[in-house]
């Protein structure tokens, strides 16, 4: 069996019936291409595999030092493809349904405090008022500016949050409809401050031109739009301003402070599920450990026998 050819078609069922985002794909061959390319070694193909030879490749995986949350992942890949095989007639067999993935924690999500939060969102718009600086160093920081404040409001997906059509920022634009994974769309609140740093990046993006663009932060770039790349190295730079160290900052940890500092302050775990674009709420469960800290709170401050004196 030709290896490109299972995964492609494998692939283009992903993209066809479940609406596959290509950020996921991409993930999807890379871990196929790696599986593909260690049966070849051992003479065998997908079409050929059993689960002995799952089994070694995830032995192998563990030899390169794999941790067993991503050889869970790629397992999970793996078991698909061979799934979609039986399924399309063109194996008699499954060799990976017997498979279980290995056994991984579940570690919380790393995320910043309110605090930390508030010097990011304080030091990043800095100089954007400055007429001092040139026209494109000041549009460059309203868009970080723009981008920091969209993301903490809405605690988006890093490749929805570059991807947003120009047409989310019109004028006086409450709540901001998000395309997710699978091509589900949400709904999300757009707060003040969202919404002041997005016009104020505007402005400067409509002073040089930018206006034709489709995107709301155009780049030059192979997709004409700011890559989820560029965007992390900037939030870097912005965090080494704020005094906080770079490499607990990304554009996926503000995703969970968002989360973290909702569920702290009071809102329920079906609202934020919701809100992130999580299709089923066990997802969500990983900020649990948020809402028991909650309850232990609660209890400690509030209950007339508590201790806490």
């Amino acid at each position: 069996m030709n290896a490109d050819r299972a995964i492609d078609g494998f692939l283009e069922m992903l993209s066809a019936e479940r609406g596959a985002a290509r950020n996921t794909l991409e993930a999807y061959r890379r871990d196929l291409d790696d599986y593909c390319g260690f049966l070849d070694r051992r003479g065998r193909d997908a079409g050929s595999a059993e689960a002995d030879d799952i089994r070694a490749w995830l032995a192998d995986l563990s030899r390169r030092g794999f941790a067993a949350s991503s050889s869970a992942r790629r397992l999970s890949a793996v078991k698909q493809l061979h799934r979609f095989l039986y399924s399309e007639g063109l194996r008699g067999d499954d060799p990976g349904a017997a498979l279980s993935g290995p056994k991984r924690g579940r570690p919380l999500p790393k995320t910043l405090s309110i605090k930390e939060v508030d010097r990011l969102l304080g030091v990043v718009a800095e100089g954007a008022d400055d007429t001092g600086r040139t026209s494109i160093a000041r549009l460059r920081i309203a868009r970080m500016a723009a981008l920091l404040e969209i993301l903490y409001a809405t605690g988006m997906r890093v490749s929805e949050l570059v991807t947003l059509p120009r047409s989310a920022a019109r004028p006086g634009i409450k709540i901001l409809s998000i395309r997710g994974k699978g091509g589900k769309e949400r709904l999300v609140p757009l707060t003040e401050a969202a919404r002041k740093a997005t016009r104020a990046y505007l402005d400067l993006l409509d002073l040089r031109g930018g206006t034709t663009s489709q995107w709301l932060f155009p780049a030059l770039s192979e997709s004409g739009h700011l890559t989820r790349q560029a965007f992390a190295r900037d939030l870097k730079d912005v965090a080494l301003r704020a005094g906080i160290e770079p490499k607990r900052v990304s554009p996926h940890v503000l995703r969970h402070a968002f989360a973290s500092h909702l569920l702290q302050n009071g809102a329920d775990l079906r609202s934020v599920q919701q809100l992130l674009g999580h299709a089923d709420v066990a997802t969500t469960q990983i900020y649990t450990h948020v809402l028991d800290e909650r309850m232990a709170a609660m209890v400690r401050d509030l209950h007339p026998l508590s201790d806490s004196d």
